[in-house]
């Protein structure tokens, strides 16, 4: 059964769910045009795209879910290699999902984990992705490569999150609110960066101990299975035109060259800083709408 929705956030979308076979994802879909796959961060839902995906919808189907093990998606049991939680799988999920709708081709926008999860799906499905845009990341193997002390204290998560089954899940289960305010800089006076419907959504999912083990997985996969299947494609790149987007207030636009780590991994690459942190869409809504929609439109 589906959670009611977030209260006053993204009222005008159709909410569903589509069981892909390997995993059944909430969706929701608003507009009309050329369709738009919006996917999440960590560790928040489809709601995170609250300010932004109105206004796309205003051009273009959109289409958000909640990636597997996330939001109100089903939560597969882990498995020992954490192939279930792979970018592989999880990119599977998206595309039977845009198949059932109806959209055999269509652009990706992902943040975070969802970037991730897009470049994956560029490149196993190049014939699906018309156009792929990433949000406040370097591609994986780069950033798991070429880490330093800086990158370890500033992403500590990723070498917590992927401990051995059950550490990480203990410790979050403990007093998963604090984690989920802790990891969105909402503990502090960081909360006003978000809606306050979208930060209880975010609290609410997190209290499930199934959306901690999925997180947990999630990012077992990034530093197992995930840099394997990284491995075995080195000599493909990404097909489609790439936007990178970032916050200039973040960590990765800092420490990266965003858009020349982008041209390792793809033949057209574009991109620009915003004035914000981690949280484009949710920190700055129309800075990441007037270049999402420039970009589509191209």
């Amino acid at each position: 059964m589906t959670a009611p929705a977030a209260s006053g956030l993204l009222d005008g979308f159709e909410r569903t769910r589509v069981d892909t076979g390997e995993a059944t994802i909430a969706v929701r879909t608003g507009g009309a045009g050329p369709p738009v796959l919006l996917l999440h961060g960590y560790p928040q839902t489809q709601v995170m795209w609250h300010a932004v995906a109105p206004r796309l919808a205003e051009d273009f189907t959109v289409v958000l879910t909640d990636l597997r093990g996330y939001g109100d998606s089903s939560k597969p049991a882990g498995d020992p290699r954490h192939r279930t939680y792979s970018k592989r799988a999880t990119a599977r999920d998206q595309v039977e999902v845009m198949a059932r709708l109806g959209f055999g081709r269509f652009s990706v926008v992902g943040h975070d984990r969802g970037g991730r999860v897009g470049h994956r799906l560029a490149l196993d499905h190049p014939d699906r992705v018309a156009r792929l845009a990433v949000i406040d990341i370097a591609p994986t193997r780069m950033m798991l490569h070429t880490a330093d002390m800086e990158f370890a204290l500033a992403y500590h998560h990723w070498f917590f999150l992927s401990q051995p089954y059950d550490l990480p899940e203990r410790l979050i289960g403990a007093d998963p609110d604090y984690w989920v305010r802790r990891k969105l800089g909402a503990h502090d006076g960081g909360e006003r960066r978000f809606h306050p419907a979208a930060l209880a959504e975010y609290l609410r999912c997190f209290r499930d101990p199934a959306t901690v083990h999925a997180g947990c997985e999630d990012y077992r996969a990034a530093v197992s299975v995930d840099l394997e299947d990284d491995e075995g494609d080195m000599d493909a790149r990404v097909r489609c035109p790439v936007l990178a987007l970032w916050g200039d207030g973040g960590f990765v636009g800092r420490h990266y060259d965003v858009v020349a780590a982008w041209r390792e991994r793809a033949a057209d690459v574009t991109g620009h800083g915003l004035p914000c942190g981690h949280y484009v869409p949710e920190e700055d809504p129309a800075g990441t709408c007037d270049s999402l929609r420039r970009f589509l439109c191209g």
